[in-house]
């Protein structure tokens, strides 16, 4: 028996120090933890409005919003609900994300490939406007192109005509509409199919370039597919889209499309200080290239722009795309600061509901559930074209 006791006793002190054992009793004790604390948030939250008298619940998304949005991509009035404001919000700040995305992407690689140019002029201004915007808060940004720039800018009456018909005041941007008629539908087939042949053609060529190294002249052939099929279906069409010329007015522009200057501020402001960052991501990851790379394709008799877009920058781009991806979120969070300038983004038009509905806690699970969707699609969109780019062994 006290043999037995002798051969427990390791067996109990060998479990206590197992590492594996230990790592499932401290897995299990972070859980607990964990559930207790929310329960405990949850408790006190559920209590702190059971005395204050506060309904919980989104009931009130079906309620009469009461307010007006001056910028909106659907149709939407005072009469209707704060769901759908709510969606006016959302699209709002999708599209300034988008169009400072795309914006900050091209702004970003000129820079960053600038700053390792050649030429002394362009490298000095590159790394100027790169130590300029990096060291402003992007507040700061938004306020100068609002206040600084565009409220600057001549009245309705002086307005600045720029070409094809649209016009540039304190009041916004001004620019031709195209009002589509029937049959319109055939442009729209045109593009479409037109975008699925460039596709097509790319990964062919691309295809033919590894396997014989003869390049395609990919660009010129997509450009002509994106304008020749939109066009024939035009014409096969009888012609069926006017324009909208705005009209210069004594206090006010008629027709046309409006972008307004609070879109603008918050599209130009975002665009340029995102691009900053974006730039020394792309100059670090051209660097990180082997300088060997370089004299390779010199010594194939490649040029300098050739062999940086054929050669150097698809392998920049695996060390380029994570932080890329940062960037991208970052500007789509900075969006919110909207609210500096009255541009009505989720933000904005979420905090005049939670201040006419009283309503915190779900316009705060809102604004968390929103933003994190988009992040989270932005993550997985920019996951797959990392894993696009990444080296595949033989």
């Amino acid at each position: 028996m006290a043999q037995e006791a002798i051969h427990e006793a390791p067996a109990r002190a060998s479990l206590i120090y197992d590492p594996r054992v230990r790592g499932i009793v401290f897995q299990i004790v972070l859980v607990a933890l964990l559930v207790a604390g929310i329960w405990w948030v949850v408790d006190n939250t559920i209590e702190n409005l059971r005395r204050s008298n506060i309904t919980t619940g989104f009931a009130f998304l079906r309620g009469r919003a009461g307010f007006d949005i001056s910028d909106r991509l659907i149709e939407y009035s005072s009469d209707s609900s704060y769901g759908r404001a709510l969606i006016v919000g959302v699209l709002n700040t999708a599209a300034v994300a988008a169009a400072g995305i795309v914006t900050a992407t091209i702004l970003g690689f000129l820079v960053g490939v600038g700053r390792l140019s050649n030429n002394w002029l362009i490298r000095k201004l590159a790394t100027a406007y790169v130590e300029l915007f990096r060291n402003i808060p992007p507040l700061l940004v938004i306020l100068f192109w609002y206040q600084g720039v565009l409220a600057l800018l001549p009245s309705v009456r002086d307005s600045v005509s720029l070409p094809l018909g649209s016009y540039l005041n304190n009041r916004g941007f001004y620019f031709p509409r195209f009002v589509w008629e029937q049959g319109a539908w055939l442009i729209l087939a045109g593009l479409v199919t037109a975008v699925a042949l460039s596709w097509y053609v790319a990964r062919r060529a691309r295809m033919r370039q590894m396997a014989t190294g003869k390049q395609f002249p990919v660009l010129l052939t997509s450009i002509a597919l994106i304008v020749g099929l939109p066009l024939l279906g035009f014409l096969i069409s009888g012609l069926p889209v006017s324009i909208d010329f705005p009209q210069k007015g004594t206090f006010n522009l008629t027709g046309g499309m409006n972008v307004k200057p609070e879109f603008l501020s918050l599209y130009l402001a975002l665009s340029f200080y995102t691009a900053a960052f974006i730039a020394e991501i792309v100059r670090a990851g051209i660097m990180g290239v082997p300088r060997g790379q370089t004299e390779a394709y010199s010594a194939l008799g490649l040029r300098s722009n050739l062999g940086l877009r054929l050669v150097v920058i698809p392998q920049a781009m695996r060390i380029i795309i994570p932080p890329l991806t940062s960037q991208y979120l970052n500007l789509t969070k900075n969006s919110s600061l909207a609210v500096a300038i009255g541009y009505p983004d989720l933000y904005a038009i979420g905090g005049t509901i939670l201040n006419q509905t009283g309503q915190a806690i779900e316009v705060v699970v809102i604004f968390m559930v929103v933003y994190l969707s988009i992040s989270i699609i932005t993550s997985i969109l920019m996951n797959w074209f990392n894993t696009k780019m990444a080296l595949k062994e033989r």
